[in-house]
């Protein structure tokens, strides 16, 4: 019997060829349930939860209805999936480390909440429908909401203790408004590029003039 010498991993270092099949296994795994995933948020965004069949979804990803299974136990749960990489999307588009000028920050900040909503307005309102009668979307879209509100708030209030903005009102109430108006007219943003930069401009305004940025 001929020795098993591995192949190389990542790190390049030998490793058991059993190893370095069930990484590719795993990857192969990921793959697929990502390909389900998209397929999923596409056909929920089309037709709505109680509108899509996880027939309808296997379609999308062109595979078969057994395949689906191998991933997901039923269509609620995948919906459930589908709409937490939506709040992690959501969350992650509030992230931008090393800046701290407000004006950049304002405009960069503004510029992905929008390009999110705008991405995900089908789907975000199906999220909504689901949410007033599921707990489990519920709680995950009123995260979408809050944590970055909450973010903006704390930011504000620390512009403020530095002496660099005078908000017209308490910064958390603040937070709220700006975060409820955005996703109101968010859903309503026009398709042209630069029609959609100039939105950007007129909101990091507003947003910049509510919390009195100084200087």
């Amino acid at each position: 019997m001929m020795p098993d010498h591995g192949v190389k991993s990542a790190s390049g270092k030998n490793q058991p060829a059993w190893a370095a099949a069930r990484q590719r296994r795993a990857g192969e795994e990921h793959r697929m349930r990502t390909v389900l995933l998209e397929a999923a948020a596409r056909a929920f965004a089309r037709s709505g939860y109680g509108g899509t069949s996880i027939g309808a979804i296997a379609a999308e990803a062109e595979v078969s209805r057994p395949a689906f299974y191998a991933y997901f136990a039923s269509k609620r749960e995948v919906f459930l999936e589908v709409v937490a990489a939506l709040r992690d999307e959501f969350l992650a588009a509030h992230e931008f480390p090393g800046i701290d000028d407000p004006y950049e920050l304002g405009r960069a900040a503004t510029r992905a909440f929008l390009a999110a909503h705008a991405a995900n307005a089908a789907l975000l309102t199906v999220v909504d429908h689901e949410a007033e009668g599921d707990e489990e979307v519920r709680a995950m879209r009123d995260e979408m909401r809050r944590r970055p509100a909450r973010r903006m708030a704390h930011y504000v209030e620390r512009l403020v203790a530095e002496g660099r903005a005078d908000p017209v009102a308490d910064p958390e109430l603040l937070a709220g408004v700006m975060n409820a108006t955005f996703t109101r007219f968010a859903r309503e943003l026009p398709d042209d590029a630069g029609a959609f930069e100039q939105k950007v401009e007129e909101f990091t305004a507003i947003y910049l003039r509510l919390i009195g940025v100084r200087g």
